[in-house]
């Protein structure tokens, strides 16, 4: 039986922490669920997740639906796409059954690449490595989850890139029911001897085709959309993350209109052990000033009231009602107090 291979290549980095990567989760449950219900998917479909942040790791192997079972996604540090389509790329290889002369192999595989964010390092060989070795034999859809992917970047591995215009929950509903048709549509393209590559027709205003030739992104190597803080309960020594929006506050000064950026709390969230695992330990140290950071979060692992305790360490923690806190990071012991004015505390890259 020859295979139609899908593979998700998702972005887990820290800036998917909370709302989008439940939704992420539960789109796609929704879609393995769907894909039980039909005959030609079910004949031909294997699935697999490759999820990257600072790493990337196979979260899912290649599978068929009915062995499928949808996995709990972890959160990590950075967005190192090179790492995610290198092990891909590396996954392809290892996986694939190519045509010989004695029996045919899989289908040309399918991959769906979710991302929020820019990626914060250098994936030009990685990309070139694509371009040269698999972009004739796979098929890939880039997808940005809201605004800020970096499509240009994006336009150097596919000309097919969408574009999810609204992340409530009623938007990625939409987009996880387009994908699933577009699985569908393929499954029965390859039934039918063709080409085994087609997509759902695009029957919503939340989902967009984008035109790379119209749009001019200069890449950056730090994802400006969110700064998110890294943090360890005093209590449970458990890390948890605090996120933060970016907001332009518009005014006017002398008839000129200027924009004030300043990040909005998101909220805060527990991660697990998993984190650490998808961390780039080599990334460089990046800062944000307290005073563009709006809001502050009770501590997620243990109910602690103030979150955000920077200590001499310039890690940051969380404290309650004790007089005598110690720092989970290094130990350190001392008493708390609110200061005036903005400091330098350290961001993850996002």
């Amino acid at each position: 039986m020859r295979r139609l291979p899908i593979y998700f290549l998702i972005d887990v980095s820290e800036s998917m922490v909370g709302d989008p990567i439940s939704q992420v989760q539960d789109g796609i449950a929704t879609i393995i669920q769907e894909l039980k219900t039909d005959p030609q998917a079910l004949e031909t479909v294997w699935i697999s997740i490759i999820v990257f942040a600072g790493e990337a790791k196979t979260l899912v192997p290649l599978q068929d639906i009915i062995s499928f079972y949808p996995p709990k996604f972890p959160i990590g540090s950075g967005t190192s796409l090179s790492k995610g389509l290198g092990h891909l790329m590396y996954d392809l290889r290892k996986n694939l059954v190519k045509t010989t002369e004695y029996k045919k192999g899989d289908w040309k595989p399918i991959v769906f690449l979710f991302t929020d964010g820019v990626p914060t390092d250098d994936a030009t060989s990685a990309i070139n490595e694509w371009n040269n070795s698999w972009s004739k034999t796979a098929n890939l859809i880039a997808i940005s989850l809201g605004d800020g992917a970096d499509l240009s970047l994006l336009g150097k591995l596919t000309d097919k890139i969408l574009k999810l215009e609204n992340t409530t929950t009623s938007g990625y509903k939409e987009f996880f029911k387009w994908v699933t048709d577009s699985i569908k549509t393929s499954s029965e393209s390859v039934e039918s001897n063709k080409t085994g590559f087609e997509l759902a027709e695009i029957d919503s205003d939340n989902l967009s085709t984008i035109d790379i030739t119209k749009n001019e992104v200069v890449p950056e190597k730090l994802d400006d959309n969110f700064v998110v803080l890294s943090a360890m309960c005093q209590n449970t020594k458990k890390t948890y993350l605090m996120k933060y929006k970016k907001s332009i506050n518009q005014s006017n000064f002398g008839g000129i209109d200027l924009g004030t950026k300043s990040y909005r709390l998101n909220g805060a969230f527990q991660v697990d052990s998993t984190y650490e695992e998808l961390s780039d330990g080599n990334s460089r140290q990046l800062t944000v000033n307290t005073e563009e950071l709006i809001g502050a979060p009770t501590c997620p692992c243990c109910g602690n009231q103030i979150a955000f305790a920077v200590c001499q360490c310039n890690q940051i923690h969380c404290i309650g009602e004790e007089k005598v806190s110690t720092c989970p990071n290094c130990g350190n012991t001392g008493q708390y107090g609110a200061g005036s004015g903005g400091f330098d505390v350290n961001r993850t890259q996002g």
